[in-house]
């Protein structure tokens, strides 16, 4: 037997590569959409994913506009805010709020898939949804992924 010894490897900033992906939300659901878009945030595809360290990607999501949710959902599911003051639960439909500001559904969504901690809040600021085809990262030359 071969006394073969392995080191584990755990990442920090200096050794994390960071990629650009493009994901296109058009005709996605948003849950599916939204665990996928979390995992590459968090960097669960990569083989050296570390806990205590920020190893996820850049994301930039366009359509987000145009992003389907299944059965009664735009009707029953909704977007609540606390103004901090008594009686201050505000409350809307996912139909509102796709009217209104349509990358709002799929930040929420995303959000509340990354981790609840300062690295999680990290992670989050990687996000960047539009809602039609522009995007300010054609610099970063972001490639496109399917999910």
């Amino acid at each position: 037997m071969s006394t073969t010894s392995f080191k584990t490897i755990h990442a920090n900033d200096k050794t994390v590569t960071r990629e650009w992906h493009l994901v296109d939300a058009e005709d996605k659901t948003l849950g599916r959409l939204s665990s996928k878009i979390a995992s590459l945030l968090i960097g669960k595809h990569k083989p050296y994913i570390t806990k205590h360290t920020d190893c996820g990607d850049y994301v930039v999501v366009i359509n987000a506009d145009k992003v389907r949710l299944t059965g009664n959902k735009l009707d029953q599911k909704e977007s609540r805010h606390y103004t901090g003051y008594p009686g201050g639960l505000r409350k809307e439909t996912a139909r509102k709020v796709l009217a209104r500001r349509p990358e709002k559904l799929l930040e929420e969504a995303v959000r509340g898939m990354l981790p609840k901690t300062k690295l999680g809040d990290k992670m989050y600021t990687k996000l960047f949804v539009y809602a039609g085809e522009k995007h300010d990262h054609i610099a970063q030359k972001p490639k496109p992924i399917k999910l």
